[in-house]
This record gives C-alpha cells, structure tokens and sequence, in this order.
C-alpha cells in the first residue's frame, strides 16, 4: 500500500476567544503528536490578556522536533505581525528579505493582516508548523476550546491525499 502523507510542512493558524485556549489546545496537540496524527516541526502560541498593550509570544519547545525553525522564525514573524519580537530577535533589514521567503509559503501582508486583526486582547493563537496532518481531525481534537482557523497553506489537492490516509 502506498503512503500518500506529504513530506511538505503546513502552517496552520488556530485562534480561540479566550487568553488561554491556545497554551491549553497545545496540550491536546501534544497528545495529537505523541498518538502519530500529527508531526509536529515546530508551534508557538500567542496569548493576548485582555487589558495588556502588547500580547505575550513562546515558542513550545516541548512540541517542536528535530527540524524545528527556532526562535529567530517565529520571533520575525511575530515581529512582522505583533511588532513584539520573541527571544530579543531583531527586526527591520532582515525583516525583508525574510518577508520575501515567507510569501513563497502564503505569510504575506493579507496574511499579517488577517492575523493582526483576528489576534487581539483577549484571545490566543497556536501557530503550528507539522507534517502529516489532517486539519479535520485536529480541528475535532480541540472540541471544546471552539478554535478558529485563521489560516493554512496546505492544498486541497494535499489536504485530500492525507485525508485519505487517515481513512484507512
């Protein structure tokens, strides 16, 4: 039997309604990970208190595996977005040449705008950048926390081959 999973990582962007419910989906996530539904490369969540100017970033080091993009990633791209870099990384020259690189993938100004529009005080996002995934299935996982997916850059044509293999 031939093995459709695509070899091709996805970022996916789940927001929820409440500060919290994104560090509280990483743990369901974790479980996706640890029952091989889901490889996780690398996640960062987003938490935005309500009455804080500026919301809080991390990224989840116990989800991210070997190929994991670091902090330097998500901390440009949160700079992109938030301007609130993680762990110190700087922003501006390098901001774009790096913004150029991540058009190729779909995280472009609708994408920083969606995101900066959505994500705001009081609510979270979980980013995550994994390999074999069904969104279905992830999006069924997090039941109760109700997220919303703001964004993901996997085809039909590749949504619907891993949907297969999760079928059988």
């Amino acid at each position: 039997m031939q093995d459709t999973r695509s070899d091709s990582a996805t970022l996916t962007v789940w927001k929820f309604d409440t500060a919290s419910g994104a560090t509280q989906a990483s743990e369901t996530l974790a479980e996706l990970a640890r029952a091989d539904l889901v490889v996780i490369v690398d996640a960062a969540i987003v938490e935005w208190e309500e009455g804080k100017k500026k919301p809080k970033t991390r990224q989840l080091h116990n989800l991210a595996g070997a190929g994991a993009l670091g902090g330097a990633f998500w901390g440009m791209l949160f700079g992109l977005i938030f301007f609130v870099p993680l762990l110190g990384a700087a922003i501006g020259a390098a901001a774009g040449g790096l913004a150029g690189s991540l058009t190729d993938v779909g995280i472009d100004d609708r994408f920083i705008n969606r995101i900066r529009d959505q994500v705001t005080p009081g609510t979270s996002a979980l980013f995550v950048m994994s390999s074999d995934a069904v969104i279905d299935k992830i999006k069924d996982a997090f039941g109760a926390h109700r997220p919303e997916l703001l964004f993901t850059n996997l085809t039909g044509e590749q949504e619907a081959a891993l949907r297969d293999v999760f079928a059988e």
